[in-house]
């Protein structure tokens, strides 16, 4: 798995986070928790998109990256997440810590990240994860899975020692959030919450009822 790229945590966040000021800052903070208390997959988040009707899906994908931007996430454009994304440009998100009994939810519009980005990160894979990014026409129907790895042995066989170049088709997307909350477990399901819904250049703050 490859690192999660955190950015803009400029603030120290104190014991009580709802009284906490800068999201970006407080996101880095449970991140970092969360990396050293889950087993597997601390990015692992659950990512909504709604295709043109206004139906709603949901899968599990690897938050990739996280700044002052939004959260970043790779994918196969033509993949149904990809095609729902070109309908309808908008996104949510949710990461859920059971080790440290927190979640946090995001929101926004997306749009798809630089081609430098893109590069940077497909480049950084493993060799073996960039042959099946090209070999699998994601979501689409699959005889067997024998099928797929025939398609990426010949890949193997083609790009032989050489670079594996990112597919046009492959690419990330980044949510930039107009809201993000975050919640902690409490005694009795009286859980702490705090909303942060963009102002401007910055972030307005409200605690929730659980």
């Amino acid at each position: 798995m490859n690192e999660l790229t955190i950015g803009g945590a400029h603030s120290i966040v104190g014991d009580d986070f709802t009284r906490a000021e800068n999201p970006v800052a407080l996101f880095a903070a449970w991140m970092r928790e969360a990396e050293a208390s889950e087993p597997e997959d601390p990015n692992a988040m659950a990512l909504a998109t709604a295709d043109a009707d206004g139906l709603p899906d949901v899968r599990m994908v690897l938050l990739k990256g996280f700044d002052a931007n939004g959260f970043v996430f790779y994918t196969n454009v033509d993949s149904a997440k990809g095609v729902e994304l070109a309908a309808n440009p908008k996104a949510a998100l949710v990461l859920h810590w059971k080790s440290l009994r927190r979640q946090i939810r995001a929101r926004g519009p997306v749009e798809r990240v630089s081609d430098e980005e893109a590069d940077a990160y497909f480049a950084s894979r493993r060799r073996e994860s960039r042959l099946g990014a090209i070999a699998s026409r994601q979501s689409r129907p699959l005889a067997d899975r024998q099928t797929l790895m025939d398609e990426v042995a010949v890949l193997d066989e083609r790009f032989g020692e050489g670079p594996v170049p990112r597919p046009s088709n492959w690419t990330g997307f980044r949510i930039v959030p107009t809201a993000i909350e975050f919640w902690q477990n409490g005694e009795f399901r009286l859980h702490d919450r705090v909303r942060f819904v963009r102002d401007g250049e910055g972030w307005r703050g409200q605690r929730l009822y659980p």
